[in-house]
């Protein structure tokens, strides 16, 4: 099971990420250009991440126990939720996290990173 602990460390271990409070919560951000990627919610119990609205519903319907949408804010934007207690490990929350990350890396963090490989297309 993840904690809040477990998102801060693997969020703040990619290139360019800071910690930044907004909202009252904890917010994972790139500190070029402050684009958020990651969010922890105010009981630590789940994070936001971004993800293409055209994905969501998939990711949703497929595992409904670990992602889902808080209804009405999340709704207009590109953002997910993700049940902490669900996910399978540090692997797992570390792949989620990358794939918000490269979703918010302007090209520039890109590039100086191929390791991380590309962002996702879509």
């Amino acid at each position: 099971m993840a904690t809040a602990d477990d998102v801060r460390r693997l969020a703040l271990s990619l290139p360019g990420a800071r910690e930044k409070l907004a909202w009252g919560m904890p917010t994972f951000r790139l500190e070029s250009g402050g684009r958020i990627f990651a969010s922890l919610d105010d009981d630590d119990t789940a994070m936001g991440v971004k993800c293409p609205k055209e994905d969501r519903e998939e990711l949703i319907a497929s595992e409904p126990d670990k992602f889902f949408i808080r209804a009405g804010h999340d709704d207009n934007f590109a953002w997910l939720r993700v049940r902490l207690a669900a996910l399978e490990g540090d692997e797992e929350l570390y792949a989620i996290l990358l794939d918000s990350w490269r979703q918010a890396a302007p090209r520039k963090l890109l590039d100086a990173h191929p390791e991380l490989g590309q962002a996702p297309t879509g």
